[in-house]
């Protein structure tokens, strides 16, 4: 079991599945094995040998301000995807979370930064052939921005899917609550802000922490592998506004180096949280490792 501590607050990293390495060239093309090979400290955690990147899908579950938060619900099983390291999987992440002290009827909020399918995956589950809500007592939270985005686009087959098994039923439900975000970003309970990321899609929110003193930040995508923070300007291939989630990164990274929040990478490999600091006119992250058993 994976834990950070910042404050009073435990945050558990519940994982779902590391992700293929052929992922890291397809998502993020400009971080080359050259690229890669130039930056020492990701090795071997965060690339391999080969100068690959390293991502894997997870969530992290908290309790702050009385709630008990999932921040993001991965892939999920039984989904019928176009990706085929996204499609039909069958792994043990609900026993993951039960474990880690967050079985599902005790979830009380689902933060849900953007709307991609490796983001929302267990927002439901299968049961008898319907797709119902996975956290039964939750509201699921995201950006009204975010959301009347999406029902405006024209979507794909493959997108159209993911929206039917894994939102429209959390809608039906009467579960899904739309969050106004301002610039300056907005507190849902105490300790718990969500703060505007624009740019891998329109809505994108990052999700802080904040307890006695101490603070953490979950990045979501607008930061999707440690080698963005010494080439901010790599971007992934599905970033709606390429030129503003560059911006939000560089914005981001900026306020966070040479301070002590926690940042927590949504799809970073083990070791996953780290300080970011200045490092050769960039930046580069400084692992901060998890809590002892």
């Amino acid at each position: 079991m994976t834990t950070w501590t910042v404050g009073d607050v435990t945050v558990h990293r519940i994982d779902e599945t590391p992700l293929p390495p052929a992922t890291g060239p397809w998502l993020l093309p400009d971080a080359t094995p050259d690229v890669v090979a130039g930056q020492d400290w990701l090795y071997p955690h965060f690339a391999d040998g080969d100068g690959v990147p390293h991502l894997d899908s997870h969530s992290f579950a908290f309790t702050v301000g009385g709630l008990r938060v999932l921040v993001d619900t991965g892939i999920g099983n039984g989904k019928q995807r176009a990706n085929p390291a996204w499609h039909d999987l069958d792994t043990d992440y609900l026993s993951r979370l039960t474990a880690a002290g967050f079985p599902p009827d005790t979830v009380d909020l689902v933060i849900l930064t953007h709307l991609h399918a490796d983001h929302v995956g267990w927002n439901t589950r299968e049961v008898n052939g319907a797709w119902v809500p996975t956290f039964p007592h939750a509201r699921y939270l995201t950006s009204r921005v975010e959301r009347e985005f999406w029902a405006g686009y024209a979507m794909d087959e493959a997108r159209a899917q993911m929206f039917r098994d894994s939102v429209i039923p959390v809608e039906q439900a009467g579960r899904l609550d739309l969050a106004d975000v301002p610039a300056e970003g907005v507190e849902v309970a105490p300790g718990l802000r969500l703060a505007p990321t624009p740019g891998h899609t329109p809505g994108h929110l990052a999700v802080e922490l904040t307890s006695r003193g101490r603070t953490a930040l979950i990045t979501g995508d607008c930061v999707h592998h440690p080698v963005q923070l010494a080439h901010p300007g790599i971007g992934a291939c599905v970033d709606i506004d390429p030129g503003q989630s560059e911006a939000t990164r560089r914005e981001l990274l900026d306020a966070l180096a040479g301070t002590d929040t926690l940042l927590l990478g949504t799809h970073f490999a083990p070791p996953t949280a780290g300080n970011v600091i200045p490092h050769e006119g960039a930046y580069r992250l400084a692992p901060v490792p998890a809590d002892s058993p």
